[in-house]
């Protein structure tokens, strides 16, 4: 067989895939076996393999083989929108009576004569007065950012891209922990940068592995989660936030601080601890609403400049309207309301959660909107969010969160914060029944 034939290989196995004939989480042979079975070279069987993993048809996970994704033709970088009739543990913007009040409020205020901003357009800065208001919404114990310093985007991804675009250029690594959010994943992938795994721990990334990784093949910055590390809900205690800054320090790397979740936790920023080495990237989107949001970034004066021109050329500037509301939120009382409650919601749903899932192993905080489920031995990732999916509720497998493609622990991400409790008790329920089955005694 020539050499380029392992596409044709590979078309024939897709078209299993697309007729049902290899299911979701279908587990294919070994290379090796494959090659002989088709009667072709172990190294063509390589290629095949590897064209359907590119075409998003499967994945492979080292020490377990080789299997069809449960979202087949999916990359796995972005995850799809759970199906309307599912019960959704795949998002965790979380909704609360008091936001319809919160919402409708702040369109009568602004439309009432306080909503001037709402028809203008401005650039990265918006106007000196709502950086005054984020200034002082963001500040806290030992972090105060200076108000000139912060930029607004439409909204926290986009904040992300832009401060990823700022620090590499295309074919420049980013350092990350190594399983990590899933658009950071499909962000970096667009703009060509490469993000490279640090090893992380029970608190977060290692201040140790990051310098080695910078030493060995010299890194353009690091994102991380210091507070509610999604997927893991990991937050970083004092001593920790202070090594990762004396490392920051040292190697003059530039820390992306995603505090998205900070809401939620009472920690104080790794900003703080390093403001010239630092940016500081929130958004208003999980703490009031997703539908009307404002991204924000708080930079160190040395690239406040970089980040605005790569604000305008990214064409992530906030709109005016949304820059209004923002301001009415953060000077106002809503957006420390709306956080409050969240806490108390969140951790609500923990509880059921940590109860649902008796005797599963669990990880997380018990103050996040999300948890860790390390899925049995009867199980892979893949194939349990498959069978999840049929029984109507959606989460995402562990594989989308896994920088190096193939690492990715045996375990899924469930969000908590959609459905209502009572959904939420059922859903989870049925998954640690559908956990204790086991792959093959589930009947369709």
């Amino acid at each position: 067989m020539r050499p380029a034939d392992y596409r044709s290989v590979a078309d024939a196995i897709a078209a299993d895939i697309a007729a049902g004939r290899l299911a979701p989480g279908a587990k294919l042979p070994p290379q090796r076996d494959f090659a002989y079975d088709r009667g072709i070279a172990v190294s063509t069987a390589s290629r095949v393999y590897a064209e359907l993993a590119r075409r998003g048809l499967v994945t492979g996970e080292v020490g377990r083989g080789t299997y069809v994704r449960s979202e087949p033709g999916r990359s796995g970088i972005l995850q799809p929108e759970p199906p309307p009739a599912a019960i959704d543990l795949q998002r965790t913007h979380s909704r609360l009576p008091e936001q319809e009040a919160v919402l409708a409020e702040t369109l009568a205020a602004l439309a009432g004569g306080g909503g001037e901003m709402a028809f203008g357009q401005y650039g990265p800065a918006g106007t000196p007065r709502v950086q005054a208001a984020a200034a002082a919404f963001l500040a806290r114990d030992g972090y105060a950012p200076d108000a000139g310093d912060i930029l607004f985007t439409g909204n926290g991804r986009q904040a992300l891209a832009a401060t990823l675009a700022t620090l590499a250029a295309p074919g420049e690594r980013i350092g990350c922990e190594p399983l990590t959010y899933p658009m950071v994943k499909a962000i970096a992938a667009r703009l060509g940068i490469t993000l490279v795994p640090i090893a992380m721990d029970a608190e977060g990334m290692c201040p140790d592995a990051l310098g080695e990784a910078h030493r060995a093949n010299p890194l353009s910055g690091v994102y991380l989660q210091p507070t509610l590390q999604n997927p893991l809900g990991a937050t970083m205690g004092p001593g920790r936030r202070s090594d990762l800054a004396a490392v920051l320090e040292r190697t003059g790397l530039t820390a992306i601080e995603d505090a998205v979740y900070s809401f939620l936790a009472d920690a104080r920023p790794l900003a703080c601890l390093a403001p010239d080495r630092v940016i500081l990237v929130d958004s208003l989107s999980k703490r009031v609403m997703p539908s009307l949001t404002l991204g924000l970034v708080a930079a160190p004066p040395s690239l406040t400049d970089r980040l605005a021109a790569s604000i305008r050329q990214g064409a992530w500037t906030a709109l005016g309207l949304s820059l209004a509301a923002g301001m009415h939120w953060m000077a106002g009382s809503s957006a420390a309301a709306l956080a409050a409650a969240k806490r108390r919601d969140a951790a609500s749903r923990q509880v059921i959660a940590r109860a649902a899932l008796a005797d599963l192993r669990v990880v997380g905080d018990p103050q996040a909107y999300h948890l860790w489920l390390e899925l049995p031995e009867t199980w892979r990732a893949e194939a349990y969010a498959a069978a999840a999916l049929r029984q109507g509720i959606a989460l995402i497998p562990a594989p989308a969160f896994a920088v190096a493609p193939g690492h990715a622990p045996n375990a899924v991400r469930l969000a908590l914060a959609v459905p209502s409790h009572a959904e939420l008790d059922q859903a989870l329920r049925r998954l640690r029944r559908l956990a204790f089955a086991g792959d093959d005694q589930v009947v369709e």
